[in-house]
């Protein structure tokens, strides 16, 4: 897990063949102008899904975690604390991994938080559970989905 704001991203670059290309679509994307919903950026390898909701409890947010995914979650506005557990510790699963959605959820809960505001992202690997949208107000936030190769 990675936890940093846009202006050190190119620190990251050289952690995967498309990151480069996803924090240029966060840097040099007016978002006022983006509706919420899914883009396809490279074929399926990267995937932007622009999404606003209301947060939600520590309580009612579960962990997840993805497998065929890296998740770069960037929020826009709201503060979005999302907390983060290692896949090798969750041993709760609350259903098996469900291929075609790439994702499986647990009971466990996180180790940690990480309050995450505007203009800051977090980067979660598949070994990377975690549960985002926590807030007391509405967050509006950017997901990255990079293929993980």
């Amino acid at each position: 897990m990675i936890f940093d704001k846009l202006c050190n991203a190119d620190r990251y670059a050289a952690l995967h063949p498309l990151f480069a290309a996803a924090f240029d679509y966060l840097r040099f994307t007016d978002f006022s102008q983006i509706e919420n919903g899914r883009y396809p950026l490279q074929g399926e390898q990267l995937i932007a899904i622009v999404e606003g909701a209301q947060g939600r409890s520590r309580e009612n947010a579960p962990l997840e975690r993805h497998r065929r995914y890296i998740d770069i979650q960037f929020v826009l506005s709201g503060n979005d604390e999302m907390g983060w557990r290692p896949v090798s510790e969750c041993q709760q699963p609350t259903c098996d991994y469900i291929d075609e959605r790439d994702i499986q959820f647990f009971r466990d809960a996180p180790a940690s938080w990480i309050s995450t505001p505007p203009g800051a992202f977090c980067i979660f690997f598949p070994e990377d559970a975690h549960a985002p949208l926590v807030s007391e107000g509405a967050i509006r936030k950017v997901i990255l989905k990079v293929e993980a190769v």
